[in-house]
């Protein structure tokens, strides 16, 4: 039997508000690309259901860095603040969806249910009886948002899909590290995150035609399918001049100069000069005007020519200050450039309070009582989006959510009974 987990939530509004109000959600979706595009629309004021396997839930519930567990409460279930980042504003309801009556209970949730999100391996939901041809003919309204690693054709369709896999064959490695590495994952999972990011818009277009048609219908998009399409600049010199990509570090592949330099006080300073009106403002700000008129120098696509020459002048130059004297120098200049800092650094940076990008609330499952969130990054000036929820501890709302399609309190204690719920 799973016991479900109650946590206090009287520190934070309860009623959704936002663009979305209104909007149910039922998420299937597992790990980064899909929680992602659920917890936008979340923040946006849908009603978000997550469903999740009983006794373990989401796999990134058990994600855990070096030393958190400390920093969570030991009768809290599996949570982390992985988890936690990508599933605030949702309901967490557990189902064995391989059992017949978890299937009921979808299908009885989706008879008022809006959007359904999955990333299950293509054909699995059909497997498990929850695919868009089943579920739509309960609700044609239904809007069925798929996500997979390759999508539902192709010699790789059945392939599953991770966020490293896809950077890596859709060519996003190739060209990010520095050229005498090798290939570098970015820091993040970009592509899952720009997944999720792109459903979350398909999902929007998909709303607007079923308020003029009164139809839904069923999406699909890929890690793979996002992974080629932000090639964009790139994967446009490989198609029409069949020149591959390069891995420039920090640098730009078309713009000279646009890279980061160590500072005096050995911070790097990232600085780009787009033009050549601008590379001459900053040829008159780092007191060196004659760089703008050296030969090598005087166009754009003169410097990238001459990229070396220009990287270890400016190397020299920007080590000769502490990046707060460069800072002083520059400002006011017009040119894009800032320190590159620390996630510390970056949550103290001024504007990070002045738009609300940090969200603390009470939540009695962390050690100190308080979680603090990354803040909505839209902003609307008629429905505000919000953090009202923290993240939900695994079945943390089954009882709440079944109430609500008629199961009663003795319906819900059989279904536990039977691993169910």
């Amino acid at each position: 039997m799973v016991l479900i987990q109650s946590q206090s939530s009287e520190a934070f509004p309860q009623t959704p508000s936002g663009p979305l109000k209104g909007i149910r959600v039922l998420d299937f979706g597992r790990i980064l690309a899909g929680p992602f595009c659920s917890q936008i629309l979340a923040d946006y004021g849908a009603d978000v259901i997550k469903v999740e396997q009983p006794g373990q839930g989401d796999e990134t519930r058990s994600w855990q860095g070096k030393g958190e567990s400390s920093a969570w409460k030991d009768d809290v279930g599996p949570i982390s603040f992985y988890f936690a980042a990508i599933n605030r504003n949702k309901r967490s309801l557990t189902l064995d969806l391989k059992k017949p009556e978890a299937l009921e209970i979808v299908k009885e949730l989706v008879k008022e249910t809006d959007i359904v999100i999955e990333n299950f391996i293509p054909g699995g939901a059909e497997k498990l009886g929850v695919g868009y041809a089943e579920l739509s003919k309960i609700n044609p309204r239904l809007i069925y948002a798929s996500i997979s690693g390759y999508g539902s054709e192709g010699p790789y369709a059945h392939r599953a899909g991770y966020d490293a896999i896809a950077a890596a064959e859709g060519g996003l490695m190739h060209i990010t590290g520095h050229p005498d590495g090798g290939p570098v994952r970015p820091g993040l999972g970009m592509t899952d995150m720009s997944t999720g990011l792109y459903m979350h818009g398909a999902i929007m277009a998909a709303l607007y035609h079923r308020e003029k048609s009164g139809r839904g219908q069923h999406i699909s998009a890929s890690l793979f399918e996002t992974q080629i399409s932000l090639l964009i600049n790139i994967g446009a010199n490989w198609l029409n001049m069949g020149r591959d990509g390069q891995r420039f570090g920090a640098a730009h592949p078309s713009i000279v100069p646009y890279n980061t330099w160590r500072c005096k006080d050995g911070v790097w300073l990232a600085l780009a000069a787009n033009n050549d009106r601008q590379f001459r403002t900053l040829c008159q700000r780092i007191d060196r005007e004659d760089l703008s008129r050296d030969e090598r120098f005087t166009t754009n696509a003169q410097r990238v020519e001459h990229r070396a020459d220009m990287d270890g002048i400016l190397d020299s130059i920007f080590a000769s200050k502490t990046s707060r004297e460069w800072m002083e120098v520059l400002d006011g200049s017009g040119l894009a450039h800032g320190p590159v800092n620390s996630i510390q650094k970056a949550f103290e940076h001024p504007q990070t309070a002045a738009r609300n990008m940090i969200q603390p609330m009470s939540w009695d499952a962390v050690s100190t009582g308080e979680w603090k969130g990354i803040g909505v990054p839209v902003k609307f000036s008629e429905t505000e989006g919000s953090v009202r929820k923290r993240p939900p501890t695994l079945s943390e709302h089954t009882e709440e959510i079944l109430a609500e399609v008629g199961y009663t309190a003795q319906d819900i204690e059989s279904l536990r009974g039977k691993g169910v719920v």
